[in-house]
């Protein structure tokens, strides 16, 4: 049967939804301004999807509850409008990170401080692709230094990891308590550790006295 809206009209397609994040860093700032400048590029928004938080910029998006609330509402064909490229993360790998998950989504991102471009656009990408070099360079140079690290402590001849739970002290001292007749539980309460690590102590140095 031939439908008639479609032949007639062409098939009409929803509208897409947009959406906007704001965010400021403490109670006393507001994010009205956002909102305004926001309205004043020509973007008119439902109040209901007009997310605001109130967050330090140093904390990761995957830790911002306001954002997380939004990313479950956003569908694909959806649009997000953001006043600066910061509101999406800490640093140019969460922001790069954060993209790529609207990207995936199927999510539209403008962002203002960059004239208000679409990042999934031709403009936003070669955008993105600056935003992405300089977070694989962050990336690079974390790993750069935390080997940098990791090799001067161990010519200091520092011990890397977790520290011991029980010093050799301290595992006398269990030892002794176990000859004495106290129970691993106890012994644990004691010290304030784990029954498993009291039973760790016992058996090595059970492995330790065989001949």
């Amino acid at each position: 049967m031939l439908d008639i809206s479609d032949s007639l009209f062409g098939r009409i397609e929803p509208m897409p939804r947009t959406f906007a994040y704001v965010r400021v860093s403490t109670t006393g700032q507001t994010t009205e301004n956002q909102i305004q400048e926001i309205q004043a590029a020509g973007f008119h928004i439902e109040p209901r999807r007009i997310v605001t938080e109130t967050i330090s910029g140093s904390i990761a998006i995957a830790r911002r509850r306001g954002f997380i609330r939004l990313m479950d509402k956003l569908e694909a064909g959806d649009v997000l409008i953001v006043t600066k490229l910061d509101r999406l993360g800490r640093d140019a790998i969460d922001v790069s990170t954060t993209v790529g998950k609207l990207e995936e989504l199927g999510v539209r991102v403008h962002c203002l401080a960059l004239g208000g471009v679409d990042l999934a656009s031709s403009a936003g990408k070669m955008t993105m692709n600056v935003i992405n070099a300089v977070a694989q360079f962050e990336r690079d140079l974390l790993i750069e230094r935390t080997q940098s690290g990791l090799k001067r402590a161990r010519s200091e001849g520092k011990t890397l990891g977790r520290p011991a739970r029980l010093n050799e002290t301290r595992k006398q001292d269990v030892l002794k308590g176990l000859a004495n007749g106290l129970s691993v539980s106890a012994l644990a309460r004691k010290f304030q550790t784990s029954r498993q690590t009291i039973m760790r102590v016992r058996d090595d140095s059970s492995r330790s006295v065989r001949p």
